[in-house]
Protein backbone atom coordinates (compact mmCIF):
# COMPACT_ATOMS: atom_id res chain seq x y z
CA UNK A 1 0.00 0.00 0.00
CA UNK A 2 1.36 3.43 -0.97
CA UNK A 3 1.32 5.90 1.90
CA UNK A 4 1.11 9.58 1.00
CA UNK A 5 2.56 12.09 3.37
CA UNK A 6 0.60 15.20 4.20
CA UNK A 7 1.73 18.58 2.97
CA UNK A 8 1.68 22.13 4.20
CA UNK A 9 0.75 24.53 1.42
CA UNK A 10 2.42 27.87 2.05
CA UNK A 11 1.76 31.38 0.84
CA UNK A 12 4.98 33.33 0.29
CA UNK A 13 4.73 37.12 0.83
CA UNK A 14 3.46 38.06 4.27
CA UNK A 15 3.55 34.44 5.43
CA UNK A 16 7.14 33.27 4.96
CA UNK A 17 8.82 36.57 4.15
CA UNK A 18 8.27 40.26 4.74
CA UNK A 19 5.73 41.55 2.21
CA UNK A 20 7.48 44.22 0.12
CA UNK A 21 4.50 44.91 -2.21
CA UNK A 22 5.87 43.62 -5.52
CA UNK A 23 9.18 42.26 -4.33
CA UNK A 24 11.49 43.00 -7.24
CA UNK A 25 15.00 42.47 -5.84
CA UNK A 26 16.11 39.12 -4.42
CA UNK A 27 18.32 40.94 -1.92
CA UNK A 28 15.20 42.48 -0.35
CA UNK A 29 13.74 39.09 0.53
CA UNK A 30 13.73 38.68 4.32
CA UNK A 31 12.24 35.76 6.24
CA UNK A 32 9.75 36.65 8.94
CA UNK A 33 10.73 35.81 12.54
CA UNK A 34 9.95 32.23 13.53
CA UNK A 35 9.67 30.92 9.97
CA UNK A 36 12.82 28.79 10.16
CA UNK A 37 11.82 27.28 13.49
CA UNK A 38 8.28 26.65 12.26
CA UNK A 39 9.37 25.01 9.02
CA UNK A 40 11.86 22.79 10.86
CA UNK A 41 9.04 21.69 13.19
CA UNK A 42 6.84 20.83 10.18
CA UNK A 43 9.65 18.89 8.49
CA UNK A 44 10.32 17.00 11.75
CA UNK A 45 6.67 15.92 11.63
CA UNK A 46 7.35 14.42 8.19
CA UNK A 47 5.27 16.96 6.31
CA UNK A 48 5.93 18.09 2.76
CA UNK A 49 6.34 21.83 2.12
CA UNK A 50 5.15 23.58 -1.01
CA UNK A 51 4.84 27.30 -1.76
CA UNK A 52 1.99 28.65 -3.90
CA UNK A 53 2.22 32.35 -4.68
CA UNK A 54 0.47 34.95 -6.81
CA UNK A 55 3.12 37.00 -8.60
CA UNK A 56 1.25 39.50 -10.76
CA UNK A 57 4.44 41.62 -10.80
CA UNK A 58 5.39 39.53 -13.84
CA UNK A 59 2.14 40.30 -15.68
CA UNK A 60 2.49 43.96 -14.75
CA UNK A 61 6.03 44.08 -16.17
CA UNK A 62 7.63 44.94 -12.80
CA UNK A 63 9.79 41.81 -12.91
CA UNK A 64 10.36 39.02 -15.43
CA UNK A 65 10.56 35.25 -14.97
CA UNK A 66 14.34 35.38 -14.54
CA UNK A 67 14.00 37.89 -11.70
CA UNK A 68 11.35 35.69 -10.04
CA UNK A 69 13.73 32.74 -10.36
CA UNK A 70 16.43 34.82 -8.59
CA UNK A 71 13.98 35.69 -5.79
CA UNK A 72 13.01 32.04 -5.36
CA UNK A 73 16.67 30.96 -5.45
CA UNK A 74 17.32 33.39 -2.58
CA UNK A 75 14.30 32.04 -0.69
CA UNK A 76 15.62 28.50 -1.10
CA UNK A 77 19.10 29.64 0.00
CA UNK A 78 17.77 31.37 3.13
CA UNK A 79 15.76 28.27 3.97
CA UNK A 80 18.73 25.97 3.37
CA UNK A 81 20.64 28.12 5.88
CA UNK A 82 17.86 27.04 8.29
CA UNK A 83 18.25 23.37 7.19
CA UNK A 84 14.96 23.42 5.28
CA UNK A 85 14.31 22.31 1.75
CA UNK A 86 11.04 23.01 -0.05
CA UNK A 87 9.38 20.34 -2.16
CA UNK A 88 8.30 22.94 -4.70
CA UNK A 89 7.41 26.53 -5.51
CA UNK A 90 4.48 27.31 -7.79
CA UNK A 91 3.74 30.85 -8.99
CA UNK A 92 0.94 32.47 -10.95
CA UNK A 93 2.46 35.19 -13.18
CA UNK A 94 -0.81 36.67 -14.41
CA UNK A 95 -2.05 40.22 -13.90
CA UNK A 96 -5.81 39.90 -13.31
CA UNK A 97 -6.36 43.44 -14.62
CA UNK A 98 -4.72 42.65 -17.97
CA UNK A 99 -5.04 38.89 -18.27
CA UNK A 100 -8.46 38.37 -16.73
CA UNK A 101 -9.30 35.23 -14.76
CA UNK A 102 -6.89 32.30 -14.95
CA UNK A 103 -6.85 28.79 -13.50
CA UNK A 104 -3.83 29.44 -11.29
CA UNK A 105 -4.28 32.77 -9.49
CA UNK A 106 -5.37 32.15 -5.91
CA UNK A 107 -8.14 31.73 -4.86
CA UNK A 108 -8.38 29.50 -7.96
CA UNK A 109 -6.97 26.03 -7.18
CA UNK A 110 -4.61 25.69 -10.17
CA UNK A 111 -1.31 26.09 -8.33
CA UNK A 112 -2.31 23.52 -5.73
CA UNK A 113 -3.57 21.18 -8.45
CA UNK A 114 -0.20 21.51 -10.22
CA UNK A 115 1.61 20.70 -6.96
CA UNK A 116 -0.67 17.71 -6.32
CA UNK A 117 0.02 16.38 -9.84
CA UNK A 118 3.79 16.80 -9.43
CA UNK A 119 4.18 15.71 -5.81
CA UNK A 120 1.30 13.26 -5.36
CA UNK A 121 -0.39 14.39 -2.16
CA UNK A 122 -4.00 14.69 -1.06
CA UNK A 123 -4.94 18.36 -0.53
CA UNK A 124 -7.78 17.28 1.79
CA UNK A 125 -5.17 15.81 4.16
CA UNK A 126 -3.09 18.98 4.00
CA UNK A 127 -2.83 22.38 5.66
CA UNK A 128 -2.84 25.83 4.02
CA UNK A 129 -1.10 28.73 5.76
CA UNK A 130 -1.56 32.27 4.47
CA UNK A 131 -2.25 35.89 5.31
CA UNK A 132 -4.91 36.80 2.74
CA UNK A 133 -8.47 35.95 1.84
CA UNK A 134 -7.29 34.40 -1.43
CA UNK A 135 -5.04 32.00 0.51
CA UNK A 136 -7.86 30.91 2.79
CA UNK A 137 -10.40 30.61 -0.04
CA UNK A 138 -7.91 28.59 -2.10
CA UNK A 139 -7.20 26.22 0.78
CA UNK A 140 -10.88 25.80 1.57
CA UNK A 141 -11.59 25.18 -2.11
CA UNK A 142 -9.34 22.11 -2.14
CA UNK A 143 -10.47 20.88 1.28
CA UNK A 144 -7.29 21.75 3.21
CA UNK A 145 -7.27 22.79 6.87
CA UNK A 146 -6.75 26.57 6.64
CA UNK A 147 -4.70 28.74 8.98
CA UNK A 148 -4.67 32.52 8.77
CA UNK A 149 -1.52 34.16 10.16
CA UNK A 150 -1.70 37.73 11.44
CA UNK A 151 1.51 38.67 9.64
CA UNK A 152 1.49 40.46 6.28
CA UNK A 153 -2.15 41.30 5.50
CA UNK A 154 -3.43 38.82 8.08
CA UNK A 155 -4.65 41.34 10.65
CA UNK A 156 -6.73 43.13 8.00
CA UNK A 157 -7.95 39.82 6.57
CA UNK A 158 -9.08 38.66 10.01
CA UNK A 159 -11.39 41.69 10.31
CA UNK A 160 -13.31 40.73 7.18
CA UNK A 161 -16.64 38.98 7.64
CA UNK A 162 -16.35 36.95 4.44
CA UNK A 163 -13.18 34.96 5.25
CA UNK A 164 -13.54 31.72 7.20
CA UNK A 165 -10.22 30.11 8.15
CA UNK A 166 -10.29 27.03 10.33
CA UNK A 167 -7.92 28.77 12.77
CA UNK A 168 -6.22 32.16 13.21
CA UNK A 169 -2.78 32.50 14.83
CA UNK A 170 -0.30 35.30 15.39
CA UNK A 171 2.57 34.08 13.23
CA UNK A 172 4.13 31.21 11.33
CA UNK A 173 5.75 29.60 14.35
CA UNK A 174 2.34 29.50 16.07
CA UNK A 175 0.87 27.96 12.91
CA UNK A 176 3.46 25.19 13.04
CA UNK A 177 2.63 24.48 16.70
CA UNK A 178 -1.07 24.37 15.80
CA UNK A 179 -0.42 21.84 13.05
CA UNK A 180 1.64 19.75 15.46
CA UNK A 181 -1.26 19.70 17.93
CA UNK A 182 -3.83 18.96 15.20
CA UNK A 183 -1.77 15.98 14.07
CA UNK A 184 -1.46 14.77 17.67
CA UNK A 185 -5.27 14.83 17.88
CA UNK A 186 -5.68 13.07 14.51
CA UNK A 187 -2.60 10.95 13.69
CA UNK A 188 -4.50 9.29 10.82
CA UNK A 189 -4.18 12.58 8.95
CA UNK A 190 -0.52 11.71 8.40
Amino acid sequence: MHIQRSFVILDRDGTLNVDRHYLADANDLELLPGVGLGLRRLRALGLGLVVVTNQSAIGKGIIDHDKLDEIHARLRMLLLDEDIELDGIYACPHDPDKDGPCYCRKPAPGLIEDAVNDLGFDPKASFMIGDSSSDIECGRGVGAFTILVRTGYGTETEKRDDVFPDKVVDDFEAASRLIESELALDPDRM
